[in-house]
């Protein structure tokens, strides 16, 4: 089987999170990255930080858009480690802007592209205002909303951070004819933390995109004022965004469940007859074979 083309649209250097989801994307057979987005906040910043993982794990090849946002008030965690880094060095491509990025990739592709979304959608949505055809040429994956769960496994829903910095776009995104629509909701992708073994598979690998990984948690954690504890030496935080990455190539271990989703205006994406139907990813039906697997791609 061929490797399925993707764009992978993300607000990488905020939360940890996208980094293990890049990494994850990197080792992906199934997967052929065509074009990384950076969106929301400082998108220059995100893509210097995505260009130097890039370079470390040896993969300029693979072209990045900067997309929609403003640096004042971003929070960029991450930056200590672009200490010294040259983006005019840099080998690879950079584009200025992202959203026409990601047309002339779809444009391109023979076959259709699968968008991954792991942050806001404003991107997606400007790139659906500028050419409404997009949808019907792409499935789009993301990483979005709270329908029965919420953070930590909480039961009932919340405002999700993905929909609520940007709920227009994303009801522009549900709306548009894609392929196929799927999404990972807190429901599952908030349950993933790796410990263990596991974790010290990665923890103390010497691949290094791993090392460039395993730097940047650390940076993060010192800098985050949520981590009240420091151990980035025993458990990863949520990896929210590496069950999209999964979601682009196989349902294998999750229950899947068409529903229609209406979104609030204040983010919250509650089950509606009138709503917009996606294909959500609703329970694991084996978390601990995925983990297994993340670690095997990682």
């Amino acid at each position: 089987m061929n490797p399925i083309p993707v764009i992978l649209d993300t607000d990488i250097g905020t939360d940890i999170d996208d980094t293990w989801a890049l990494a994850m994307l990197l080792n992906c057979p199934e997967l052929d990255p065509r074009l990384i987005t950076t969106v929301s906040g400082d998108t220059t910043y995100r893509a210097h930080l995505t260009a130097k993982f890039l370079q470390a794990a040896g993969r300029t090849d693979i072209p990045i858009g900067i997309g929609i946002g403003h640096p004042e008030g971003s929070l960029n965690f991450q930056q200590p480690w672009l200490e010294g880094f040259d983006p005019a060095a840099y080998p690879g491509t950079i584009y200025p802007d992202g959203v026409q990025a990601i047309l002339d990739v779809v444009a391109a592709s023979p076959q259709p592209v699968t968008v991954i979304s792991i942050g806001v959608a404003t991107n997606v949505a400007s790139a659906l205002q500028r050419n409404p055809a997009l949808a019907a040429k792409c499935r789009f994956v993301g990483m979005h909303g709270s329908v029965y769960v919420g953070y930590g496994g909480q039961p009932g829903a919340v405002p999700e951070s993905n929909v609520r910095y940007d709920v227009e776009s994303l009801r522009k995104v549900f709306a548009a004819p894609w392929l196929e629509k799927i999404i990972t909701p807190l429901d599952t992708c908030g349950l993933v933390i790796l410990e263990g073994e596991r974790y010290q598979r990665v923890y103390r690998s010497q691949k290094p995109a791993l090392r460039a990984l395993i730097e940047n948690y650390e940076i993060w954690a010192k800098l985050v004022t949520w981590m009240t504890v420091d151990y980035t030496d025993s458990k990863s935080s949520t990896l929210f965004d590496t069950v999209a990455i999964y979601l682009a190539y196989s349902f294998d271990l999750l229950e899947m469940e068409r529903i229609r989703l209406r979104i609030t205006d204040d983010g919250l994406t509650l089950p509606d007859p009138e709503g917009d139907e996606v294909l959500a990813a609703l329970r694991w039906r084996d978390l601990d074979a995925f983990y297994d697997h993340l670690v095997e791609r990682l």
